[in-house]
């Protein structure tokens, strides 16, 4: 299967994660961070989702998967071992046209979600079209002892200065910012010169 990469704006949109379990567990976490407004569908919940239903964190509807559940929702999670469920929801998901992932079962999937390394600002997201994703995680760790946290201060001084330009009306295209990221700018991140780097990159893009 050929999968399209993107990322997903989520703030705000409605999410039904149905299945209770630690993988349903994760898939909230995961959209929790992205500002989703997520609902779990599910007769038994984790503890951890128990807490955050609690709290109001998530929505919760505490019985199985019925069909026409998924009115409302712009996505549908299925995290469930169960493969009646996963076809009833695909059928549903087809009919209101929700985009729905299901957990290792990429033949159902009109998304997959890929292993990803977050620093700060930076995203890196690995992905094998579904085929293996233990291996997505083991490249997803090699790639944490590359991706250290002085990668996190490049994102965040790259967009800063990024903003500071559209604001005062310049432009720098592409080769200007590969020029500008590179030479001495990380050797100032990591001696901690925080002014110093915004200043090389405002320098080198003509701020």
């Amino acid at each position: 299967m050929a999968y399209y990469p993107i990322f997903v704006e989520l703030k705000g949109r409605r999410c039904v994660v149905i299945g209770g379990g630690a993988v349903a567990r994760r898939k909230v976490e995961g959209l929790l961070r992205a500002g989703a407004n997520v609902t779990v569908i599910s007769h038994t919940i984790t503890e951890q989702l128990g807490i955050l239903a609690e709290t109001s964190k998530i929505g919760r509807v505490a019985r199985p998967y019925r069909p026409g559940d998924l009115v409302g929702f712009q996505f549908a999670f299925v995290a469930t071992d169960d493969a009646a469920v996963t076809a009833a929801v695909r059928r549903e998901a087809d009919k209101l046209g929700v985009l729905m992932n299901a957990a290792d079962d990429p033949a159902q999937c009109d998304f997959i979600l890929p292993s990803v390394l977050h620093r700060d600002g930076l995203t890196v997201a690995v992905a094998t079209g579904g085929a293996s994703p233990a291996l997505s995680k083991a490249i997803r760790q090699e790639l944490e002892l590359y991706f250290t946290e002085e990668y996190a201060a490049l994102a965040r001084i790259a967009a800063e200065v990024r903003q500071e330009l559209r604001e005062q009306g310049l432009f720098a295209g592409p080769e200007s910012w590969e020029r500008a990221l590179s030479g001495d700018l990380r050797n100032l991140i990591r001696r901690g010169d925080i002014e110093g780097a915004k200043r090389y990159l405002r320098d080198r893009l003509g701020s």
